[in-house]
């Protein structure tokens, strides 16, 4: 399987919070390959400046130290935003779900507001 992140599934992955339930955890530890998009590292940096987040690690750094490979956001990722339903109204959950489509990955998330779209999801 391969996977793409929603952000707060990474960070529970890296946090080991509890909140990742034992089946997104095993999906993660056993997919062929795992994905991390730009569109999350974005969203944290935002939160950060906010100060709704902090992190003792640069989140590139993060993501290498996982072993998962960073998603770069492309011009066919975003173009294919603009085809999609407005069931969701979050830009960065918008371009993973563009980026799902595209690349065929299976998202992990939380977020309900994913099922009304063309992609699989892995629940955590």
């Amino acid at each position: 399987m391969n996977l793409l992140l929603d952000t707060h599934a990474f960070l529970w992955w890296r946090l080991n919070d509890r909140h990742l339930k034992p089946e997104a955890r095993r999906a993660i530890a056993t997919a062929t390959h795992v994905r991390v998009s730009a569109a999350s590292a974005w969203e944290v940096s935002i939160k950060a400046a906010l100060g709704r987040l902090h992190l003792a690690d640069p989140f590139a750094s993060l993501v290498e130290r996982s072993g998962f490979d960073p998603l770069p956001i492309t011009f066919a990722h975003a173009a294919r935003v603009a085809t999609l339903a407005n069931h969701h109204a979050d830009p960065f959950d918008r371009m993973l779900i563009a980026q799902a489509q595209n690349e065929a990955l299976t998202i992990v998330t939380h977020d309900r507001a994913f099922e009304p779209y063309a992609v699989p999801v892995v629940w955590t």
